[in-house]
């Protein structure tokens, strides 16, 4: 039998489930939000902290901007396990996803949803109180698929200049290797195809040299080739003059496969 009082009763109940947890979502996880911060607040960062941002023409620099801006309004950056993630901090990741895309017209990271950030280095198993914690970023898969994680003192270290590596560069790499389904230091979602052979020959060739201990270049560009590409990454976009001096055939190639035909 039809009570009309029934069903506007459920109407109210179902309704007022849906709003509890539209305002929990909204109000109870504070720490995965969408940025805006004012353009000169990010100006005031990248030419503070950002190396590679003040040696851009003006011109570069309004994309670079245009485009952190933009990763920070499509991509959640949370702290979690008790980190406390600034908004200097904030910028800091997205200038580290833009630096390797920068010269490219079309440009996106679609396999990433999240950035994860903890408040020191931790394990393989994201533990930060593991006595072995010596993981300083990670691309996420499994459960952790389309996440990237850092570790915040790794984050802010990048951008020291007095150290040849960055972590989160390192990482967002990584992920650009990952966009065309494997990570193996050939990212096909950037590189030429006539750049595909001589961009793995020469790679091989520094892995087996850097394994034999003839080789200045961290030893954990060795460790294969995904490792290779996002450690020669770093040294390319952090001291690009040193790579250029050292490995001048390898500086040429990434100088092509990041589309920047640089004069350094």
């Amino acid at each position: 039998m039809y009570n009309p009082y029934f069903v506007t009763g459920l109407i109210f109940f179902v309704g007022g489930i849906l709003i509890f947890y539209a305002f929990k979502r909204v109000n109870g996880k504070q720490k995965n939000v969408y940025t805006e911060l004012p353009d000169a607040f990010i100006e005031k960062v990248l030419l503070d902290k950002v190396r590679f941002y003040i040696k851009l023409s003006d011109a570069e620099r309004s994309v670079f901007k245009e485009r952190v801006r933009y990763f920070l309004r499509k991509v959640k950056i949370s702290g979690e396990k008790g980190a406390v993630v600034t908004d200097s901090d904030k910028v800091l990741i997205a200038a580290s996803a833009t630096i390797p895309l920068l010269h490219f017209e079309t440009w996106a990271y679609e396999n990433l949803e999240e950035v994860i950030v903890y408040p020191d280095y931790f394990d393989e198993r994201f533990d930060t109180q593991a006595d072995s914690k010596n993981v300083a970023g990670m691309v996420g898969s499994g459960a952790m698929n389309r996440k990237v994680v850092l570790s915040l003192p790794a984050l802010r270290g990048g951008f020291d200049k007095y150290v040849d590596g960055n972590t989160a560069v390192h990482e967002f790499v990584h992920l650009i290797d990952k966009a065309d389904g494997v990570v193996d230091g050939v990212p096909e979602y950037l590189i030429p195809n006539e750049l595909i052979e001589p961009w793995m020959k020469e790679m091989n060739r520094t892995i087996r040299e850097i394994r034999e201990g003839d080789s200045e270049i961290r030893t954990y560009a060795g460790t294969n080739e995904a490792e290779f590409l996002a450690v020669l990454s770093e040294y390319f976009f952090k001291k690009p003059k040193k790579l250029q001096d050292e490995h001048p055939e390898l500086f040429a190639l990434l100088d092509k496969i990041y589309n920047r035909k640089s004069d350094v």
